[in-house]
């Protein structure tokens, strides 16, 4: 493939960007290990006991069983290592992974491209279907590891459901105290974990190592050929198995492409495998009817007696931290909807002063754990939740597929001969499991796509309205060159410094408008201050300002951050060496706009959606909150706009 372009950036890149300053390619490694793969580290919990115990009604026997494990093993193979790993990570936006960072490069390349709206909506989407999948992964994962208490003692089976909750609780009140402390230990715990898993597997393997016939993709086939439509339905629980393979790619940015694949390859993979091969190993040694009983709850009963309460604590602890890493990666995609104007400002608290990364959004926190009640409540076990689980992310990956056309296209400018084979193969694959997961709707797979509806639905309507405010912003904007002429010799001149915040680079903001409209002073010097967000992940500090003097007291500054990076406006300005000298907070101020809309004889959208945004946007954390101004130093002036 002569034609393929390498990305933008390298994996040093992304690792410069959140962890460089040395970190070793083993360290970075093993922290990945600890972050990264808890969710699809925590399923061998419960995918293979669902193609079994689920809604399929496949026989347990030799050929069965050697078809799912070998099942498990190719879609493992083309989906996690070859589509994920090894192909998607290499479409990093300067270091960074995951949808909205995928849509973001493709926009930058795509520019005014007519098509450029439908690769967006796609990539809004994949966004929109993580939330149902953040919702349901800590439910389940916690759920399957409680129920593992029914295993060393059925009578505690009332138990299961006020232990899943206290922990879930927890789980979601330690948010606002960060993982910076606890962090260190999520490593070695998922290390002790997966060990734990290739140990256990290992073990049934030695006993029964018939089952490594599943290797052999023809068992997968047989499996087809011989069930049909059932094998097909199988795929719905299959694909548990590789849940949280979207997380990996949005996670590359945390750690860099080369330590991320060195701990996929050389440890998780085959610690995985290993304990899926060990569970199918255990049911094909077993007799039909002691096999039935034991595919109720294959994964604990492959310890012995005395270590399955230590397997318990440790299920525990392990799902505890992959939970943990999905509600992290929840309040990361969330800013960056925010930063790329799909979102609402909402107030984001830094739990690390070493890490920009580690955040806290109490809104998205609160509202995920409510979810994740209502759900455990609702559905009782994961089992039930099993049936839930799965849709939202063959339809995030399916989306991924069909952005990566894109990509191959767009961006590593690929011959479209070249492109087509590899996308049919894949979208073939992905599209199946998504298929499948349909069939699932009715019993339960309806919550991630009315949650990924319901977000979608906000996330879009923010993005129109914004669009249309800001339109109609400019088309009443007095052009500053006029204002600032006109105003100097009509206004009161005092001392000190007014920044007036500006959603646009062109145009006089309402703000200063009002400001001299009703308070008739203008200060020494009159900053028009513009924050924008790139469609990169980080600007660097050097490229951070942009200053033009428009004379008579008058400037105009620009401060570029990336959809990563935090906006933090008086940090910024302490790096404006120019514009009329530097700034003291004690003699600035800084004016706000908050606007109320009114409606319009010719709404620019459906009324629903106007009210749906008119009740984002006031509800809306204000600027001064956003962009760390210090609260003493604030005025807000109202504005009336009609979208």
């Amino acid at each position: 493939m002569t034609e393929a372009t390498t990305p933008e950036s390298t994996p040093a890149q992304g690792e410069a960007n959140s962890h460089g300053h040395g970190a070793s390619k083993a360290a970075l490694a093993v922290g990945a290990i600890g972050i990264v793969f808890g969710d699809i580290g925590t399923s061998p919990l419960y995918a293979f006991r669902e193609t079994f115990a689920g809604a399929a009604n496949i026989a347990i026997d030799r050929m069965h069983v050697l078809g799912v494990v070998s099942l498990i093993f190719w879609s493992m193979v083309i989906v996690v290592a070859l589509q994920y790993v090894t192909i998607l990570m290499r479409a990093d936006n300067k270091g960074q992974g995951g949808s909205l960072a995928l849509v973001a490069l493709l926009s930058r390349h795509m520019g005014q491209s007519k098509y450029a709206w439908l690769v967006v909506l796609l990539g809004v989407f994949a966004t929109s279907l993580f939330y149902g999948d953040s919702m349901i992964t800590p439910a389940i994962s916690v759920l399957s590891a409680v129920e593992g208490l029914t295993v060393v003692n059925h009578t505690l089976d009332p138990m299961v459901i006020p232990i899943a909750l206290v922990l879930l609780v927890i789980l979601f009140v330690l948010q606002s105290r960060g993982t910076a402390k606890v962090g260190a230990l999520f490593a070695p715990v998922m290390i002790v974990w997966f060990l734990t898993l290739a140990g256990l597997g290992l073990n049934q393997i030695i006993h029964n190592p018939d089952i490594l016939w599943a290797l052999n993709p023809y068992y997968a086939v047989m499996f087809f050929v011989t069930d049909g439509f059932v094998a097909f339905l199988a795929m719905g629980a299959v694909v548990l198995a590789v849940t949280g393979s979207e997380a990996l790619y949005s996670d590359m940015g945390h750690f860099g492409r080369g330590p991320m694949r060195l701990s996929w390859f050389g440890f998780v993979m085959p610690c995985l495998l290993l304990n899926y091969f060990g569970q199918g190993a255990m049911i094909a040694g077993l007799p039909p009817e002691q096999a039935a009983a034991v595919v109720q709850s294959p994964f604990f009963l492959l310890a012995s007696e005395e270590f399955r309460l230590p397997l318990v604590i440790l299920a525990t602890v392990a799902t505890f931290i992959a939970s943990q890493a999905v509600i992290s990666g929840a309040f990361s995609i969330t800013h960056q909807a925010m930063q790329l104007g799909f979102m609402p400002r909402m107030t984001i608290r830094h739990t690390s002063e070493t890490e920009a990364g580690q955040i806290y959004i109490p809104v998205i926190n609160w509202a995920l754990m409510v979810a994740v009640i209502i759900l455990v409540l609702t559905f009782q076990s994961s089992s039930n939740l099993a049936a839930a689980y799965g849709i939202a992310v063959t339809g995030a990956v399916t989306i991924d597929t069909l952005l990566m056309g894109v990509l191959f296209v767009g961006v590593w400018k690929w011959k479209w001969w070249y492109a087509a084979p590899v996308v049919i193969f894949f979208l073939i694959i992905d599209g199946a499991y998504f298929a499948a997961n349909l069939f699932k709707v009715p019993q339960g797979g309806w919550f991630p796509l009315v949650v990924g509806l319901i977000a979608f639905t906000l996330l879009t309507t923010w993005a129109r309205g914004r669009k249309l405010m800001r339109e109609r912003m400019h088309e009443t904007a007095l052009p500053i060159e006029i204002f600032a002429k006109s105003a100097k010799n009509s206004a009161t001149r005092v001392p000190g410094t007014a920044i007036f915040m500006a959603s646009q680079t062109a145009g006089v903001p309402s703000a200063l408008l009002h400001n001299i409209k009703h308070n008739k002073v203008l200060h020494e010097r009159v900053i028009i201050l513009t924050v924008l967000i790139a469609d990169a992940p980080y600007v660097d500090a050097d490229e951070r300002c942009e200053i033009h003097d428009l004379g008579d007291g008058f400037y105009r500054a620009v401060l570029h951050y990336g959809f990563m990076q935090e906006t933090n406006v008086p940090q910024g300005l302490k790096e404006m060496e120019r514009c009329g000298g530097e700034f003291d907070m004690m003699h600035t101020s800084f004016f706000l706009s908050r606007q109320t809309l009114l409606p319009s004889k010719t709404p620019g959208m459906p009324i629903w959606r106007e009210k749906i945004f008119a009740w984002m946007l006031r509800n809306a954390a204000t600027a001064m909150d956003f962009f760390r101004l210090p609260t003493n130093r604030v005025v807000e002036l109202g504005s009336q706009v009609e979208i």
